[in-house]
């Protein structure tokens, strides 16, 4: 199950994270989200090696900022502390399982 990321838990969840990260920034209001949400739950499940957390970009508007989030839904990917792959808007469950690689 995806964890809450917020700016208090970004460090120790994301970037000290011993396992690669996937961090969704979504927002209540946001359908396109609404659609995303249970592809990104899937995964979430179906690849345990990978951490998965959430970012409410309406109650987290610095960490939005930093990541230079415009539009959402929007996915980024992080290794070993480091952004590596992001993607915006609606994707599939293989273009996430590509993006995990």
């Amino acid at each position: 199950m995806p964890i809450e990321i917020t700016a208090e838990n970004f460090e120790q969840e994301v970037l000290n994270s011993d396992k690669p990260v996937l961090v969704d920034f979504w927002a209540a209001w946001c359908s396109p989200c609404r659609m995303l949400s249970p592809v990104v739950d899937e995964v979430a499940e179906a690849h345990p090696e990978i951490k998965v957390g959430k970012v409410n970009v309406d109650e987290q508007g610095e960490l939005a900022a930093k990541f230079g989030v415009q539009s959402i839904p929007m996915l980024v990917f992080f290794k070993d502390g480091k952004n590596v792959d992001s993607s915006v808007g609606v994707v599939t469950k293989s273009a996430i399982e590509k993006m995990i690689g």
